[in-house]
């Protein structure tokens, strides 16, 4: 037998189509640095029409990638329905890689056309004479242009609203194959130069209709307002903005001011429903929110923190503020959302002990856990291996390298380590680089984290593993401690004498104005490394 089903194919078009005629009332708020410029759906949908004409007017057709280097904005959210909605690809540069890197990712993509932001300008053009495959730059305005970048990027540029004109455009989508490339993001390039994933209209469709399966408490509906923090280079957002455009949520776009203060200002004047992002901005978040108790966000009903391992100390300080915090997980691999922790039926949802969980898996991605010993582990919640993945958003390769130690028969290896329970809540350990083997036993670089940034007086804190002539590798704490505070080593040991075991307690301390970040905003281990071999760090051994 037959099925007697239609056979619709799954593409970003059909979401922006969606979007555009059920949800037209729904808005854009865009910060400028002193209040948000406001757009409904049906305003940018039209935008969004008049930008595929104008892209396809220059050459841009089928198959042609598009390279964005921007902020979070509206005309960002734009590129993302116009260009894969073309048959094109579009490719989100990310802003924070090092020049050699970004000259890398765009070489190996083929950007045809970059659309760029003004204020940025200079940082592409200091790697414009080594791009080979562009041929178009197009200015987004949001900011003075700097003639010396303007000169530098060695092409004439066209202005974004020029490319747009005036008139309504009569664009024709074409019809397109589910499974064709729509859109692609690198690697942050922690470990070597990044990888390319290249995700299809399939793969974001269906991630962007499961995203309101995977977090029950914050869906994105057309009753929210969500505050689109994760750069929209970094995974498509996590996703976000396909989501909210499909299910009618507001979207928040705070541009170019990504830290602590002005998101909780945005928070609070936009009325924000929910927001999401990594540890490392919620920490500076909640910082300004305990020292500006006037500010309301009672409109909030939650936050999604992911990226990296959600300390204890973050989620109890927003639950004194009554707002509430879930983890998520995933990867550029996996588009990303593999995990939510949202707690299960009967659950008290004021017990912390779910939500610090890394999360239970979402429908449509399968989990196993691979032992050191290569059998598959039982959903046992003790047993530990590496995390395998499958499924219709997850990768089966990288952009022109194949990499087959990153995959096991047909499972995307995750480089995480840690262990499943019988409902399907993950719980990671630490990353497979980042284990420290001492004495011939293991050591999480990530519960030592959560159990130094509990101590009241430590802002933020790493832990890496150092070579030791005796045990071969120790831990190494790297620590920031809150202004005013002159906490030392010895005091924290002393404080994690009984909330870990006595083995694990670091000897060696260094005390640091700021740990380094990555491009994504997650504590760069492998940049403490480097700075404790070349001697940068004062370390103390106590």
């Amino acid at each position: 037998m037959r099925a007697t089903m239609q056979d619709a194919q799954l593409t970003i078009s059909s979401i922006f189509r969606h979007g555009a005629r059920v949800h037209r009332g729904s808005k854009v708020l865009t910060f400028d640095g002193t209040g948000c410029v406001e757009a409904t759906f049906a305003e940018v949908a039209d935008r969004v029409e008049r930008l595929a004409a104008g892209l396809r007017s220059i050459g841009v057709g089928e198959g042609d990638v598009v390279g964005t280097f921007m902020w979070n904005n509206q005309e960002h959210l734009e590129a993302y329905f116009a260009v894969p909605g073309l048959g094109a690809v579009l490719h989100t540069l990310n802003l924070r890689l090092f020049p050699q890197q970004l000259a890398h990712v765009v070489n190996q993509a083929g950007d045809k056309v970059v659309l760029v932001n003004s204020s940025i300008l200079p940082l592409l053009a200091r790697v414009a004479p080594e791009l080979r495959s562009v041929e178009r730059y197009v200015v987004v305005d949001d900011g003075p242009l700097d003639p010396a970048a303007r000169d530098g990027l060695g092409k004439e540029l066209l202005g974004y609203e020029e490319l747009l004109g005036a008139e309504p455009s009569g664009v024709v989508w074409p019809e397109l194959d589910e499974r064709a490339a729509a859109a692609m993001c690198y690697t942050s390039g922690t470990t070597g130069d990044p990888k390319g994933v290249v995700y299809s209209h399939r793969s974001t469709w269906l991630h962007a209709f499961a995203y309101n399966n995977s977090a029950p408490q914050l869906p994105l509906s057309d009753r929210e307002r969500a505050l689109l923090v994760v750069p929209m280079f970094h995974v498509n957002a996590w996703g976000w903005p396909f989501a909210a455009w499909m299910h009618g949520a507001d979207l928040v776009m705070p541009s170019r001011f990504l830290q602590g203060e002005p998101l909780a200002n945005l928070l609070a004047s936009t009325r924000a429903t929910c927001s999401a992002g990594v540890p490392t901005i919620w920490n500076e978040v909640l910082e300004h929110l305990r020292s500006h108790p006037e500010l309301d966000c009672s409109a909030l009903k939650g936050l999604v923190s992911g990226g990296s391992a959600l300390p204890p100390k973050l989620v109890e300080g927003y639950d004194e503020l009554g707002i509430l915090v879930l983890q998520g997980w995933g990867m550029t691999e996996t588009s990303p959302v593999c995990a939510v922790s949202f707690p299960p039926r009967g659950a008290d949802p004021t017990d912390p002990t779910w939500r610090l969980k890394t999360g239970r898996v979402v429908p449509g991605v399968e989990v196993r856990i691979v032992t050191e010993g290569g059998t598959e582990a039982p959903w046992d919640g003790v047993t530990t291996g590496e995390i395998e993945v499958r499924g219709p958003w997850i990768t089966g390769s990288y952009h022109l390298d194949p990499a087959p130690e990153k995959f096991h028969d047909g499972w995307l290896r995750t480089g995480d380590i840690g262990s499943i329970d019988a409902s399907g809540f993950l719980q990671i350990t630490d990353r497979l680089k980042d284990v420290i083997k001492s004495g011939g036993e293991w050591i999480s670089s990530v519960e030592l984290e959560n159990q130094i940034m509990s101590h009241p007086e430590v802002l933020e804190a790493t832990v890496v593993g150092v070579p030791d002539e005796k045990w071969g590798e120790r831990p190494l704490a790297v620590v920031v401690r809150r202004e005013g505070s002159e906490l030392d080593a010895g005091r924290l040991r002393d404080f994690l004498a009984d909330r870990v075991a006595r083995w694990w307690v670091p000897e060696r301390w260094a005390f640091v104005d700021a740990v380094p970040k990555t491009s994504v905003g997650k504590f760069d281990k492998r940049a403490v490394r480097a700075q404790e071999a070349e001697g940068v760090l004062r370390v103390e051994q106590v």
